[in-house]
C-alpha cells in the first residue's frame, strides 16, 4: 500500500485522506461526515473524507469527540459485516478509532473518533 495522502480544503472544510491514490472505489456513508471509500473486491480502505473536518478534530476538555457511524445501519447485514472489518484494520485504525456506545442492555451503536489529527485548522 502506498503512502497515505492527505488534503485539507479549507473553504469547504473537508479532509480527503488517500490509501490508495487513483483506485476505484465504493463510497460508504458512516455518517454524515465520514465517507469511507473501499475496494469491495479487494476489501481495503481506499480513502476516507471528512466533511466539517474541523468539528470532527475539535477536542473536548475531557477527550477526543465522537460520532455515531449511523450510516451502517443502511447497510445489508454483508456490507456492514465488510465495511466493520475495514474500519477495524490498517490504514483506517491509524486514523479512527471505533467503540461501542451502550444506552441499554440490548442496544449497541458502533462510534468512532479521529485518533489524530493530520491537518491543524485554526480555529
Amino acid at each position: 500500500m502506498s503512502k497515505t495522502n492527505f488534503n485539507y480544503d479549507e473553504i469547504s472544510d473537508t479532509l480527503y485522506v488517500s490509501f490508495v491514490p487513483e483506485a476505484k472505489a465504493t463510497g460508504i456513508e458512516l455518517n454524515n461526515n465520514i465517507l469511507l471509500r473501499i475496494d469491495k473486491d479487494k476489501r481495503q480502505a481506499i480513502g476516507i473524507t471528512f466533511f466539517d473536518y474541523s468539528l470532527l478534530a475539535q477536542k473536548a476538555s475531557f477527550g477526543p469527540r465522537s460520532f455515531p457511524l449511523t450510516g451502517l445501519a443502511e447497510l445489508s447485514e454483508e456490507l456492514k459485516e465488510l465495511v466493520l472489518g475495514i474500519i477495524q484494520s490498517s490504514p483506517v485504525t491509524n486514523i479512527l478509532s471505533l467503540s461501542t456506545y451502550t444506552p441499554t442492555y440490548s442496544e449497541s451503536i458502533p462510534i468512532t473518533s479521529l485518533l489524530k489529527t493530520p491537518v491543524t485548522v485554526a480555529a
